[in-house]
């Protein structure tokens, strides 16, 4: 079960990779890890991308583990060399990393006949007092030190793993959100739009303006954790629309 709490729950995501810099791999995870934390009631407030370089990494984890409840990590926890995000993590936190028991008896129990070389155990080293992250597709698990969730970069994968630590995340209150379609230009209506904005500072209204069989229009989201509120600005900004519509009839 989740939890909720009174507070805001927030979090960062750290994406890890060359390959997603140089543009050799595109990355699905990070619009999946919003949405999934989102339907939590968990604010991704920060995506950061960094190289596969110590330095980089550890001085990003450190940045966003101080600033938000959890830190999740999406790469650079395979089984070549440049997957370094275990000892970056444990360099991050000053705990030694080794080849962890563990994880070596999931690898034994999953393929028996499978062959413990150096590629392998080096997917087993784990950093000292972390908690494993299952992984039911390649058995290879991530894992949990801290507030830092260290998940693989294969977006099956971190699904996966994103699962399985779903059920043990503390949740805050989950965002609310209406929208309302404006039939009218997002000009037209920005002005009035901030004012209502400007009045009711804990609520979020965005605009964004889109094409139909009409022409230019313009939905408008309010969202907040309050249903009351939420309601009050809807209505408002219903209202806003209404005199915009008949100033435009006149």
């Amino acid at each position: 079960m989740h939890k909720p709490t009174h507070g805001i729950v927030t979090a960062g995501l750290l994406v890890i990779g060359d390959e997603i810099l140089s543009g050799r791999t595109k990355d699905k995870n990070i619009g999946f890890i919003a949405e999934y934390l989102t339907a939590l009631g968990i604010d991704l407030k920060e995506v950061r991308v960094v190289p596969d370089e110590e330095d980089e990494i550890v001085t990003a984890l450190n940045a966003l583990r101080a600033r938000y409840t959890y830190v999740f990590t999406t790469g650079g926890i395979g089984p070549t060399h440049d997957d370094i995000t275990a000892d970056s993590v444990a360099k991050a936190f000053g705990v030694p990393i080794g080849v962890d028991a563990r994880v070596v008896e999931i690898f034994k129990t999953r393929a028996p006949a499978m062959e413990l070389n150096e590629a392998r155990l080096r997917m087993a080293r784990i950093p000292q007092g972390a908690a494993l992250v299952e992984n039911k597709i390649s058995a290879a698990p991530g894992f949990w030190l801290g507030n830092v969730i260290v998940m693989a970069g294969v977006p099956s994968i971190m699904q996966s793993m994103l699962d399985a630590v779903s059920g043990k995340l503390k949740a805050g209150a989950k965002m609310l959100a209406e929208t309302v379609r404006a039939d009218a230009r997002e000009g037209d209506i920005g002005t009035p739009l901030a004012e209502i904005a400007k009045a009711n500072p804990e609520v979020i209204i965005g605009s964004y303006p889109f094409f139909d069989g009409s022409g230019p229009n313009t939905n408008i989201v309010v969202r907040s954790r309050d249903a009351e509120k939420l309601a009050a600005v809807k209505s408002a900004v219903e209202d806003m629309l209404a005199r915009v519509h008949d100033q435009v009839k006149r």
